[in-house]
């Protein structure tokens, strides 16, 4: 372990997501364990100002108090007493973060405890997501960029001696990292690299709201309605859907446009693009699009122009502008 390189990986991902400013104050939430005794000594290493608070919940009777003292004498932590009532690890969660909550708050998460988040909400909720590299209550998480096993060599190559808490393997989190995480690795050795990845996917809407929207959008016959709940209504307006945010999806076609001022709808006889003299028929006839199928063929318009005939072609100035996915498929029009 090259301590002054983990160091430098810090930094850049601190400076990268704007966590800290250079020099700047910064409260470290320590526990004793190897991950936040590497982010409160990097940290000062690093040359910020950095002040440290340990929260006690006393779930562990005398190994508690080891814990306490051991971040108070070792690390100059302000100790405050917070017992929990349920000790789920929701509710120990929130108390620790309503300490200092005027101040800038660091926690010492890692890449490790990231893939343990992903994997969680995949199971719970059947959608990724992640730890947020900087929560909108002032709390930032500088080690994303180290696993677990960095943060231990870093302690051991600067002579950090730190805690262990053998209660972890009894919650949720231990048992993905004890048991679930090492068959993963089994199937496939890149297992902790992907989930890390699927942290970063774009958020999507609630799955019952994003069902109702795709079933409005399949059907283009006459006007519909769709009940989202929370007073919110979606209106589908007969044979044209507009793209929101430049997304739309027709049937089997997810359409996104660089405007939002496009809309799709199906061909209609005498269709022609925008800036060509040529018929949209004969760009079908010339992609060999069977006739049955062309009826129902997304053109991508503005007003009355078309741009572009899905995943076929693109009038003149719309080169680019304009991509179209159908199934599993991906083409640029």
């Amino acid at each position: 372990m090259e301590a002054t390189g983990l160091r430098a990986r810090i930094e850049e991902h601190v400076r990268r997501h704007e966590l800290i400013a250079p020099g700047g104050e910064v409260l470290c939430l320590v526990s004793g364990g190897a991950d936040s005794t590497c982010l409160w000594h990097a940290l000062r290493s690093l040359g910020y100002r950095v002040d440290a608070l340990h929260v006690n919940h006393n779930l562990r009777g005398e190994a508690s108090d080891e814990d306490a003292r051991f971040c108070r004498e070792e690390l100059g932590a302000e100790v405050v007493e917070a017992p929990a009532r349920h000790g789920t690890e929701a509710e120990l969660r929130d108390l620790r973060y309503s300490f200092a909550p005027d101040r800038l708050r660091a926690t010492g998460h890692t890449a490790s405890d990231q893939v343990e988040t992903v994997i969680f909400r995949l199971v719970s909720s059947g959608r990724p997501g992640g730890i947020k590299v900087h929560r909108e209550d002032g709390v930032v998480r500088p080690l994303l960029s180290l696993w677990r096993e960095e943060t231990e060599a870093y302690c051991r190559a600067e002579g950090l001696v730190f805690r262990s808490d053998a209660s972890n393997e009894d919650t949720k989190r231990g048992l993905i990292r004890a048991q679930i995480l090492p068959l993963l690795r089994e199937l496939h050795p890149g297992a902790d690299e992907n989930l890390r990845a699927l942290a970063d996917e774009t958020p999507r809407l609630p799955r019952a709201i994003e069902t109702r929207l795709k079933q409005l959008l399949a059907t283009r016959a006459g006007s519909k309605e769709a009940d989202l709940g929370g007073g919110l209504r979606a209106v589908r307006e007969y044979e044209r859907v507009r793209l929101v945010d430049g997304r739309a999806e027709w049937g089997p076609w997810t359409i996104e446009g660089d405007t939002d001022e496009l809309e799709v709808r199906p061909w209609q006889p005498g269709d022609r693009l925008a800036g060509r003299t040529k018929k949209v028929q004969d760009v079908f006839v010339d992609a060999k699009v069977p006739r049955r199928e062309r009826s129902d063929w997304p053109l991508v318009v503005r007003g009355d122009e078309v741009v572009a005939v899905a995943g076929i072609a693109n009038a003149p100035g719309w080169e680019g502008r304009v991509s179209v996915r159908r199934t599993n498929e991906r083409s640029e029009t």
